[in-house]
């Protein structure tokens, strides 16, 4: 038979017909043969298959060998046995060399023909001597690949014995540094590239289960990347490894080496330099980390020769790098920290300057989103280094020309990411590179990434998690199958609430609900943002809920009507607010309330009204003479009619106390503050005494300059949110140049301007304008001014006559200039009617503040004080004491008895069972009120920015008692596919810390070798707001307290 077939594959006959003639030798097997005729056709197979001149004759070989071994399992046992094997892996076969590939093959297929004999167990021990032998050899890339495969395969042919295990690791890493690419086409990278990663692949293996091999074959990496042998340079090849290194070894590692005396500074040099060449490794992952580590614990030691020799050597081709997109962001990252951390001189920075136009020219032109991010990232780090290396314009002029169109980081800005990336500034506690892996704090709660810059959408959105009424609306929604931004928001909030990590990275999020005009990584308005936030999601579920109900009569409708309805019924919130609570928005039913502004002319009488929603409130600071007088007594009573004579008499100078708290409300103008305080023009709300032409500049800044009189003593001159409410509501007195247009009168009158809340929210957010515009440096300054939080704070809410059934058309009254003392007192008592229309105070109890840390804008840290609030609340008495202030305002109010002592008393008892956080970026921490209260006494640059206050309603706002019994304090059961993905995560987190644990066991068994830890402190570094999380406070002495 094996005559027949050997003649037959040899000969000229036409494919086919061999085809059907090999198949029915294959067929054959199954009869009964010889010992001797099955040891021919082995034979003959064996030769085919290493030695056959074309792939037809290897493939019938294989077919052969495995009919006729599964057929003839003893006479394949006793063919294939130790001599063959140890033949072939030594002499070869024929023509073929041992070091031959195809050799492997051919082992590798004979060894699952007889994975189930006893002889086996002789061929895995043969092996495992020869797998030894070979790779001490320095195998080729394919034939150590091969090695590796069959290795794999059969991971009993792997040494056995930690002395053996060992020598193969080490031995194996040596093999990697030998390797060299044999080819420059794609086609021949790619197989290259796929056989490092092979080799790669398999001592990955060996360290997960036998993790004592880590710690020596790491030795060996860097006695090999450390030779100063310059005959011998080691194979890049050598990063695939990097990616397998535990990153939780980065601290002992680096620590060990960078103090390690047997380590001399050439040998570090050396490793370094290679290290960084390894960022030409295409698949290579953490290099740049490993990198950076290396030149953080260099520093840390005080080795500035190294770090010197090593920057200006291979900085030149780490900027190279950052031409190709695949290793573009490792290279980028080691960039930035060489040129930050080389401050001493120009020289590195002034070798790049050649090549960076060309760079940025490049990056614009592709047009690529990466590419673009990437050019951000480069500019800002190309202004440090023009900002700190000033008086070269020669050099600098065309790069400022390249990147004029780009964003520029401010000045407060570049001095932090300067002074904190200084050799000097590195700590020699060496903290790691990476956040800890660690579960959650005490406090129970998750911490969210700073993603960069991203501590303005951290803080805001656990003020909003912290919300309950509102989170619980949110999980409970039904959103499966939408890719809405309210679903996404419901996956942060799910992770928030149930993830067993310590942060969470909310980059989807982030990346859905960033405003289009928001430059990424830059310092950001949290308020503006949280505004953005909240018209969107209203604006969304409004055109969803103007879909789903166009649906059912599409067919009824054309396509043009069809749309015009959509559009009718996706109007913009802040103009056609709906009333029906089922047609309201989430937004609406959380955060919106209506406020209605009204003008009397004060000739005709005539009155217009006017309604908006709102979903927050801007108060502005207010001239402290305004504050003095503006209180709840002339928001009651805000409507007075006042002729302008008797205005001239209570315009700044205080007179009778009596009239004073009902007239003294002309400087009182709401959201014209901040154009009064922020920009000087006091004309058009002066009294008309001081608003002559003959006015002087500092009379025109009598008012505003009071606030720059000697400091009173901080209980006497700090203002409260309260004042600011009712500075935000007293009346406005519209004359001079701004005068009202009277459509009745049909000329410019004077007239009296009202805000009124009609409807309040449920949750009132109040932003303080803080952010004042610089006229001569047109910049946008900060008032640093404390402000007073109250934890009870009452809204006063007009109520309409419909729901307090009482019919009345206003709650007016009338003052004559002649009416004086008794005749004026009565006509400032509220008749019945008017009783029955007074404003109501509401209360709200204080849920979260978001304060923002820093003296500008455009630079600053945002971090959240909140705590768990419902719709019960923590006084259900509350409700009722609400209702008795409401009942007794009248004659309490204007005698000014009205004290909230009894709620704050209360309030203050119940604080100690109740908790306060801090939410900063990743860490979250427990505080106090009382941490709240004092924040800005302690750190003069850290104000209360956004206040979200909760109203106390007499009945939940959200029913906790389900009746499904799944909920969690509180909060309904998540929907399958997000706890399916919340599940998901947990467990890999428990995967990552079982790799912690394995991990603290090789640094028990590190002290036995040259990497000796000497000790170190993990502890994260001082706040921040980088991706390590922020920090609160800082008081004169910090830069600014940058974004970054």
């Amino acid at each position: 038979m094996d005559k027949i077939l050997e003649g037959l594959v040899s000969s000229s006959h036409p494919l086919p017909v061999k085809r059907v003639i090999v198949r029915r030798v294959v067929e054959s097997a199954e009869t009964p043969l010889s010992q001797a005729q099955c040891r021919a056709m082995f034979a003959l197979s064996t030769r085919l298959i290493l030695q056959g001149p074309d792939s037809f004759q290897r493939q019938v070989g294989r077919q052969v060998l495995e009919a006729y071994a599964r057929f003839h399992r003893d006479e394949f046992e006793a063919f294939f046995n130790r001599g063959l094997v140890l033949g072939l892996l030594q002499r070869g076969y024929g023509g073929l060399g041992s070091r031959d590939p195809a050799i492997l093959d051919y082992v590798q297929a004979g060894l699952r023909l007889i994975i189930s004999c006893p002889s086996v167990l002789e061929l895995f021990a043969l092996l495992q001597v020869e797998a030894l032998r070979m790779v001490c050899e320095r195998p080729a890339p394919p034939l150590c690949a091969r090695l590796c495969q069959l290795l794999g395969d059969f991971p009993q042919c792997l040494p056995r014995g930690r002395k053996l295990s060992l020598a193969f690791c080490q031995q194996l890493v040596r093999s990697i540094a030998h390797f060299q690419s044999q080819g420059s086409r794609e086609s021949e990278l790619r197989l290259y590239v796929s056989q490092v990663t092979q080799v790669s692949g398999l001592l990955r293996s060996i360290w997960k289960a036998e993790p004592d091999t880590l710690l020596p074959s790491l030795q060996e990496l860097f006695a090999v990347i450390s030779s100063t042998d310059t005959s011998f340079e080691p194979s890049v090849a050598l990063a695939s490894l990097v990616q397998h290194i535990p990153l939780q070894m980065i601290t002992v590692l680096i620590r060990s080496l960078t103090t390690d005396p047997n380590v001399k500074d050439a040998s570090m040099t050396q490793a370094l330099c290679r290290m960084i060449d390894w960022l030409s490794w295409p698949l290579a992952q953490h290099v740049e980390t490993w990198v950076i580590a290396l030149l953080k614990g260099l520093a840390a030691v005080q080795k500035f020769t190294i770090l010197i020799d090593v920057t200006l050597l291979k900085i030149e081709l780490v900027f190279n790098r950052l031409w190709f997109p695949l290793v573009r962001p490792g290279a980028l990252a080691v960039l930035s920290h060489m040129l930050l951390s080389f401050q001493h001189s120009p020289e590195a920075f002034h070798l790049l300057v050649p090549h960076v136009v060309n760079l940025v020219h490049s990056f614009k032109n592709n047009g690529l989103p990466s590419s673009a991010a990437f050019l951000v990232q480069l500019t800002e780090l190309i202004h440090c280094m023009m900002y700190h290396y000033s008086g070269f314009p020669e050099l600098y002029e065309p790069i400022l020309e390249a990147i004029k169109e780009l964003p520029k980081p401010s000045e407060e800005k570049i001095k932090l990411i300067l002074n904190q990336s200084a050799w000097t500034s590195q700590s020699s506690s060496l903290p790691s590179c990476l956040s800890r892996l660690s579960g959650k704090s005490e406090t129970g709660k998750t911490g969210l990434v700073n993603l960069g810059n991203t501590c303005y959408m951290n803080s805001v959105i656990q003020a909003l998690f912290m919300a309950t009424d509102f989170r619980r609306h949110v999980l409970s929604l039904n959103l499966n199958g939408c890719n809405s931004l309210m679903r996404k928001l419901q996956h942060l909030f799910a992770f928030l609430a149930h993830t067993q990590r310590e942060a969470y990275a909310p980059r989807i999020f982030f990346d859905a609900s960033r405003p289009p005009w928001f430059t990424p990584r830059s310092q950001q308005d949290c308020s503006e943002y949280l505004r953005f936030l909240l018209d969107r999601l209203h604006e969304e579920e409004r055109t969803l809920k103007a879909l789903s109900s166009a649906k059912p009569s599409e067919n009824m409708m054309s396509s043009e009507s069809l749309v015009q309805e959509t559009a009718n019924k996706a109007q913009v919130f802040t103009e056609a607010p709906c009333t029906g609570d089922e047609e309201r928005t989430l937004i609406e039913k959380m955060f919106g309330g209506k406020l209605q502004t009204s003008i009397c002319c004060l000739n005709c009488k005539s009155t217009s009204q006017k309604e908006e929603a709102f979903t927050d409130l801007s108060l502005a600071f207010c001239p402290p003479t305004s504050l003095e007088n503006v209180d709840m007594r002339s928001i009651t009573h805000s409507s007075s009619k006042v002729k302008d004579d008797c205005m001239v008499q209570t315009g700044i100078v205080a007179s009778s106390p009596v009239e004073e708290s009902a007239l003294d409300t002309s400087l009182a103008v709401s959201d014209g503050c901040e154009t009064v305080m922020n920009e000087g023009i006091l004309k058009d709300h002066l009294p008309a005494e001081l608003n002559s032409e003959n006015i002087t500049d500092s009379d025109l800044y009598r008012v505003q300059d009071t606030k720059n009189v000697s400091q009173k003593p901080v209980s006497e001159n700090t203002p409260s949110v309260t004042d600011l409410l009712n500075y935000f509501l007293a009346p406005e007195i519209l004359n001079g140049d701004n005068k009202y247009y009277c459509e009745k009168c049909t000329s410019l009158q004077n007239a009296e301007k009202i805000m009124q809340i009609m409807e309040e929210p449920e949750y009132l957010i109040l932003t303080l304008l803080r952010f004042s515009y610089d006229p001569k440096c047109h910049i946008r300054r900060k008032i640093l001014d404390n402000v007073s939080l109250p934890l009870i704070l009452e809204l006063p809410v007009k109520r309409t006559a419909s729901s307090l059934g009482v019919v009345s058309k206003g709650w007016s009254v009338d003052i004559e200039f002649s009416d004086t003392g008794e005749n004026l007192a009565k006509k400032l008592k509220p008749s019945a009617a008017e009783e029955a229309c007074c404003p109501e105070l509401v209360p709200y109890v204080l849920s979260s503040v978001v304060v923002h840390s820093g003296i500008s804008s455009e630079s600053g840290h945002y971090y959240s004080y909140a705590r768990n609030i419902t719709g019960s609340g923590p006084s259900l008495g509350l409700c009722q004491q609400s209702k008795n202030m409401a009942l007794a305002s009248h004659g309490s109010l204007l005698a000014g008895e009205i004290s909230r002592a009894v709620i704050e008393n209360d309030l203050d008892a119940n604080e100690m069972s109740k908790e306060w956080f801090l939410f900063n970026d990743s860490r979250v921490t427990f505080t106090s009120f009382q941490s709240v209260q004092k924040i800005t006494s302690r750190f003069p640059k850290d104000t209360a920015y956004v206040l979200l206050y909760k109203k106390q309603n007499c009945s939940n706002g959200f029913n906790a008692n389900s009746a499904n019994g799944l909920w969690v304090n509180g909060d309904p059961p998540l929907q399958k596919e997000l706890m399916d993905a919340i599940t998901k995560d947990n467990k890999l987190y428990l995967q990552e810390q079982e790799l912690s644990a394995r991990t603290q066991a090789l640094q028990a068994a590190s002290t036995s070798c040259s990497f000796r830890p000497n000790g170190f402190d993990d502890n994260d570094p001082p706040g921040s707001c980088g991706p390590a999380g922020g920090g609160g406070g800082g008081g004169f002495s910090t830069i600014g307290r940058l974004v970054f």
